[in-house]
């Protein structure tokens, strides 16, 4: 099996479950085999509950402002409630595109909600609707309403000098409560803030289970409907969307149980998905004082959501899958890290990690180009054992096989070195299109590297290609067209293959252009200078390695397995070998005891 064999394999079962995971329709999954429990269903309200709001004087709202360097967040004296958020230092594309200042909100009370509704002898009592007496000192305001019976509520948001994070905490200790629970009710409407809606469509909801930590999540679904009823503690849920999260962390206890649902809404550009959450809470955690939350809003960005004092928070960032996480997560994430402290121009820091990359890949490179050489050198005589054998691939390559181990060539040995750096570019393919850093990024004609660059919109849509034309993608397809007719030169025809290896090296690339049309401008750039480098380093090791010393160090070889020395037989060898003489004794059987007709 030559480097062209393991490289096409691989990258087809890339492109079938690329596919399957972002074009193939999916089915909206079946809610799990987890009754919900009757108290959930009790306490979640309904339009015919009986809703109390409390009568008070009627008060005029008031408006509170908290800032910091990151985010500003306004609070309403009308139910104590948040208003907006805003994200001081990053903008929506649109507004990026037009070269507007404004920053991005991540949540507004005209769209979202965030309520919490307690179980009282009057019936259940809305927090939201009730008027409160608001005091601001510096970063913190505190809130304050009388209740009948003497009751009282009181809450407060305090936001750090830095950070995406606002504490908040609800005192409800006087308040009589009756039942269990208490009801908490999440939701907020997903608006487009990057260039791909379709990309946007996919935001979830994301938890964290209390038994053993289990982090899981809503599909990531763009057309179809998904929920999940959790009957088990959470220990947070968060609101992921493509670059930013919205996150709340109850602090010191967790929530009884939630029902959770993701909505695409696919006629409406503003409110484009809706992501809600029933949460059940303690009302017996409440009277103890166990009423303080986090909330996080800002960045999905590892470096400053893995900071969050909340188990397994930084999971919202999605690396990669488990088996690649180490490489992503302790090499490309510091490198990348550590480049962006030396370079603000992203186009030369994506040249220098592949660079780096592909030097401390260079061994085994080399390795997998001076088996190659071996198999060259050897292919004259493998096309002699075809000339004399004739059609028989089956022969013809138990023959082959048999003409390694006489020379001592160990034929996976150029193809473990390519499948050892396929976590490289796998990790790379998973990391990019989930990287902010990107972000608004400019590099030539792309303006954003975190999405498709747009060289040319087209006035109709190509099946599985789409409306544009991107360039960068374009490129990785003509440099990689270019590796495989280099490659195709320097590789020996392999007898016996039932695809023509060759041939697909050329045809991977126009299907994988397909797919990868519409995905980030950053990634395709990777792949492009990744292959000018790794036709570089080819051309560079050719020069260096002298294919007569190989030959003449395969003849020895030859001399001396033939006299029964030689370097000693690896396991593969020694399998292969005995392998071949089950097969001659099988065709040896069935020439003497020929089937009668």
């Amino acid at each position: 099996m030559d480097r062209n064999s393991i490289t096409g394999i691989v990258l087809i079962m890339g492109m079938l479950l690329g596919y399957q995971y972002f074009f193939a329709p999916k089915e909206i999954p079946a809610v799990k085999a987890k009754a919900v429990t009757q108290k959930a269903i009790a306490v979640a309200p309904t339009d015919s509950a009986k809703v109390v709001a409390i009568e008070s004087a009627a008060k005029k709202e008031q408006i509170f402002t908290l800032e910091n360097k990151d985010i500003i967040v306004k609070v309403s004296s009308k139910g104590a409630k948040l208003v907006s958020v805003q994200l001081k230092n990053y903008k929506s594309y649109a507004n990026f595109k037009e070269g507007k200042t404004e920053g991005l909100y991540l949540y507004n009370a005209t769209s979202d909600e965030f309520s919490i509704e307690l179980p009282t002898a009057a019936g259940k009592v809305k927090v939201a609707n009730l008027d409160f007496a608001g005091v601001q000192s510096g970063n913190k305001v505190s809130f304050s309403g009388a209740l009948a019976n003497s009751q009282a509520i009181s809450s407060s948001y305090v936001l750090p000098e830095t950070g995406f994070l606002v504490d908040y905490q609800l005192d409800a200790k006087s308040v009589a409560l009756t039942g269990g629970d208490y009801f908490i009710h999440w939701k907020e409407q997903v608006h487009q803030t990057e260039k791909d809606i379709t990309e946007e469509r996919k935001a979830t909801i994301n938890y964290l289970l209390s038994e053993d930590d289990e982090f899981d999540y809503l599909s990531e679904n763009p057309s179809s409907v998904t929920n999940e009823n959790l009957d088990q503690s959470t220990k947070w849920i968060s609101f992921k969307k493509k670059y930013f999260l919205s996150g709340l962390i109850p602090q010191g206890f967790a929530f009884k149980s939630a029902s959770l649902t993701a909505t695409p809404n696919l006629t409406d550009s503003v409110n484009i998905k809706t992501l809600d959450a029933q949460i059940i809470a303690s009302a017996q955690d409440l009277s103890a004082g166990k009423s303080n939350f986090t909330f996080y809003f800002g960045p999905n960005d590892y470096a400053i959501v893995n900071k969050v004092e909340a188990p397994n928070f930084g999971k919202n960032v999605k690396l990669s899958y488990d088996f690649l996480l180490p490489i992503t997560k302790y090499i490309f994430v510091p490198l990348f890290g550590f480049l962006e402290s030396l370079f603000t121009n992203y186009g030369l820091l994506i040249i220098i990690l592949v660079l780096i990359i592909k030097t401390a890949l260079l061994p085994l490179t080399y390795k997998s180009y001076v088996s190659m050489a071996k198999t060259r050198i050897l292919a004259p005589e493998i096309a002699a054992i075809k000339e004399k054998i004739g059609d028989d691939a089956a022969r013809v390559q138990q023959e082959t096989m048999k003409l390694y181990g006489e020379v001592g060539v160990n034929p996976l040995s150029g193809c473990i070195p390519v499948l050892a750096t396929m976590p490289v570019l796998m990790a790379v393919f998973m990391l990019f299109p989930n990287l902010i850093n990107l972000r608004q990024e400019s590099f030539l004609w792309a303006n954003d590297l975190s999405t498709y660059d747009s060289f040319l919109n087209l006035p109709f849509t190509i099946p599985f290609y789409g409306s544009h034309v991107s360039l960068f993608c374009l490129l990785m397809t003509v440099s990689q067209l270019a590796y495989g007719y280099y490659n195709n030169q320097i590789t020996p025809d392999q007898p016996g293959q039932p695809i023509n290896m060759k041939m697909m090296a050329y045809v991977t690339p126009v299907i994988f252009m397909f797919v990868m049309n519409s995905f980030p401008a950053g990634l395709s750039f990777y792949y492009f200078v990744s292959n000018l480098v790794t036709i570089g380093q080819q051309l560079a090791i050719r020069k260096f390695v002298n294919e007569d010393k190989i030959k003449a160090l395969l003849d020895e070889n030859r001399k001396k397995i033939a006299a029964g020395g030689g370097p000693k037989k690896s396991k593969f060898s020694q399998y292969l070998q005995t392998q071949l003489k089950t097969m001659e004794e099988q065709q040896k059987a069935t020439t003497k005891n020929p089937k009668k007709k």
